[in-house]
């Protein structure tokens, strides 16, 4: 397919239906280590859990090499074979709760051709949105990247400065239960986060690649333990990548210019390179 074709899909649009059940929020709390249930029936959900719902349901006949659904659907055919989450932003109106019934509406908002430093890259945007019972809940726009560049592998310092200091500190170790546990929860069929041979011998990763989602949602989680309620915006980042067996060294507070109506944290490796940026802001 001709390249300038892509543009034919912005605009294409699908709508999913799905009842918010409490079983997702308690695998994921058991994922996270916390003692129960972040929310029962009834209870807002945590922002970005809504993750755990409207999930892809692409045939085995439908499914690519690389484990995604096959492009030329929903999305465009993009000819470029790696495909990567670089960030988004999440506008909350009011909270989703565990048991309603929601709807979700995907759509194709840009597709942009763009020349990266190690080459041609397209970027996809989609927006989402979602209504609860009580009307519209949440709008979110995600940014995919798509390239056949060699994948970014950052090299690690023997030593370093190591993460800063932050107010909120969580350290969470990686490792293929993690990831596996993550992609099963999501539906996230993407080879590089489980299957080793493929990650390595095929996409030329040094290893099983974390989900830039799952580091996104341990930073909004790491608002929430500390006392974040209902924020109105998160927005987050990828900057580089972690591999399996990382230890993510999750650190944020208070921004100090705009104190309890923004925070900001970072997901960092242990000499302290900064992978996942984010921001929470009330």
């Amino acid at each position: 397919m001709n390249s300038s074709n892509l543009t034919d899909w912005i605009g294409n649009s699908e709508i999913r239906h799905q009842r918010l059940d409490p079983w997702p929020v308690a695998a994921f709390s058991a994922l996270f280590d916390l003692d129960g249930p972040a929310a029962e029936e009834g209870d807002p959900l945590p922002p970005m859990w809504h993750w755990l719902y409207f999930l892809p349901s692409a045939r085995r006949s439908e499914t690519g090499d690389d484990g995604h659904p096959r492009r030329g659907g929903f999305l465009p055919p993009v000819p470029q074979r790696r495909r990567m989450f670089a960030g988004g932003t999440t506008v909350f109106h009011r909270p989703l709760l565990v048991g309603e019934e929601a709807r979700q509406q995907a759509t194709v908002k840009s597709v942009t051709h763009k020349d990266g430093r190690s080459g041609a890259l397209v970027v996809v945007t989609v927006e989402y949105r979602i209504w609860g019972e009580g009307g519209p809940a949440l709008t979110e726009s995600q940014n995919l990247i798509y390239t056949d560049s060699p994948p970014s592998v950052p090299r690690e310092p023997a030593s370093g400065p190591g993460p800063p200091r932050r107010p909120w500190s969580q350290d969470v170790t990686t490792d293929p239960v993690l990831l596996f546990r993550f992609s099963a929860l999501t539906n996230n069929s993407h080879r590089i986060h489980y299957d080793h041979s493929y990650a390595t011998g095929v996409e030329g990763y040094p290893g099983l690649v974390v989900q830039g989602p799952l580091t996104a949602m341990l930073l909004a989680d790491l608002g929430r333990r500390n006392g974040v309620a209902g924020p109105a915006r998160f927005s987050f980042r990828a900057r580089s990548p972690f591999f399996c067996g990382d230890a993510l060294r999750l650190r944020g507070g208070p921004d100090e210019e705009a104190g309890t109506r923004r925070w900001t944290m970072g997901a960092y490796s242990e000499h302290g390179r900064l992978g996942v940026e984010a921001e929470l802001s009330a």
